[in-house]
């Protein structure tokens, strides 16, 4: 699996969400609303998810091993570390990772 593009969207606020991201998989799979959370141990990465009808979350798409969620996670804060101080723009980084 080769995450061949991630796209970042900062989100205004003082609040823990701060950016969304979106991941391209081998230029033929996308996983949109993947969240960048400020955490007490630092930034990682949310999948998608829904409310469900008792108020819980649940996840729509998510990695099964662990090595996965670690490349998906690399991929995406590498990218909002790029762009976190910048002015809020959507960017686009094509990668082989």
């Amino acid at each position: 699996m080769n995450i061949t593009e991630v796209r970042v969207r900062k989100v205004s606020g003082d609040g823990k969400l701060k950016a969304f991201a979106s991941i391209t998989i081998d230029n033929a799979f996308v996983v949109h609303d993947l969240k960048v959370i400020e955490g007490k141990k630092g930034f990682f990465v949310a999948m998608p998810s829904r409310k469900t009808t008792n108020g819980d979350y649940k996840d729509t798409a998510h990695p099964i091993i662990t090595e996965t969620r670690e490349k998906i996670q690399s991929a995406v804060l590498l990218e909002f570390d790029k762009v976190k101080n910048l002015i809020d723009t959507p960017t686009t980084t094509a990668a082989a990772m």
